[in-house]
């Protein structure tokens, strides 16, 4: 199993937009070979940003490499970077293999 995640920095009093553009998004994945599940996860918030992460959890570090060159990853960033305002910088990439 494969566990990728993007951290995200948001600036205060975004929360809520950002959530809604999760929520609203077709993320395409429902049909991808070796999708399991996704999560959104809001961590703390500070003073300059509150935390998000997006956790997906796959077969393997194979089929996640096979989305993100797959007609459904382009579409499910079609419209990605078009509330720029509300973030602090780009997501930071995280992936990785689940060993226990």
């Amino acid at each position: 199993m494969y566990i990728a995640m993007n951290r995200f920095r948001i600036v205060p009093g975004h929360e809520q937009e950002f959530i809604e553009i999760w929520r609203n998004r077709d993320s395409h994945l429902e049909n991808v070979p070796g999708f399991k599940e996704f999560h959104l996860l809001q961590g703390a918030t500070q003073d300059d940003y509150t935390l998000f992460s997006s956790h997906a959890l796959w077969e393997s570090e194979r089929a996640f490499l096979d989305w993100t060159k797959s007609d459904a990853f382009r579409a499910a960033h079609a419209n990605a970077g078009t509330a720029r305002h509300i973030y602090q910088g780009a997501p930071e990439f995280e992936g990785f293999t689940i060993i226990l």
